[in-house]
């Protein structure tokens, strides 16, 4: 599997069946570059036009929005109920956790998460291989509550999304932090890669978490 960065919070994880795009951005909103982006299965975690323009993606078999159970082309995904904030929805709205499974592997990609997560849902989502989570603040979760987080999922990856990044609109974003708060507050070892390769193999059950910050394509 590979797993590649496209900006803000939108992935490209090539699997061995399919190839999922998450929450693909309007470029002219956020501020980064977005095109020839191409995949069969789009997941939308909340409909704001920095995470829902599946227009953008060339391809594209099904576009996943909300919680439900779903099998693409030999992927199972599950969306999970949450929150865009810390007051049940009331200033952002709904946002949805998605699993993915494919190749062995477990993956989750927690979109605009806004609150902490209760223990029955990190139960409901089970082991995580790969997270994906927000560290920016302000819109989400910031570097405490990401941190938070990633204590209660335990994945051996994590890989952080949605802070600020030179480009990125001053306008829209320019009180998200960089990632740097959310690395020195995890305090893990931190690798810098171009994409993530990774196979169920490679990991072993005793290694340590590591995070993983990725190059944006």
């Amino acid at each position: 599997m590979d797993i590649t960065y496209l900006g803000h919070s939108s992935f490209k994880i090539k699997t061995k069946t399919a190839t999922v795009i998450t929450d693909p951005f309007d470029p002219k909103m956020v501020g980064l570059k977005y095109s020839g982006v191409e995949g069969e299965i789009v997941t939308v975690s909340h409909a704001h036009h920095d995470h829902d323009a599946a227009d953008k993606i060339t391809g594209v078999k099904k576009v996943l929005e909300g919680p439900g159970e779903y099998e693409v082309m030999g992927v199972s995904i599950v969306g999970y109920p949450s929150f865009h904030d810390a007051k049940q929805g009331a200033e952002r709205g709904k946002n949805t956790v998605f699993v993915i499974e494919a190749d062995g592997l477990r993956l989750a990609h927690l979109g605009d998460l806004g609150h902490a997560l209760s223990d029955d849902l990190v139960n409901e989502m089970g082991s995580i291989d790969v997270l994906m989570i927000p560290v920016g603040g302000v819109f989400t979760i910031g570097p405490k509550e990401a941190t938070e987080i990633v204590g209660k999922i335990d994945p051996y990856f994590t890989i952080p999304m949605h802070y600020s990044v030179p480009g990125l609109s001053p306008q829209t974003f320019g009180g998200i932090e960089p990632v740097e708060p959310f690395l020195k507050e995890i305090g893990m070892t931190v690798e810098n890669l171009p994409k993530l390769t990774i196979k169920r193999e490679d990991i072993l059950d005793n290694q340590g978490s590591k995070v993983i910050v990725l190059e944006k394509r």
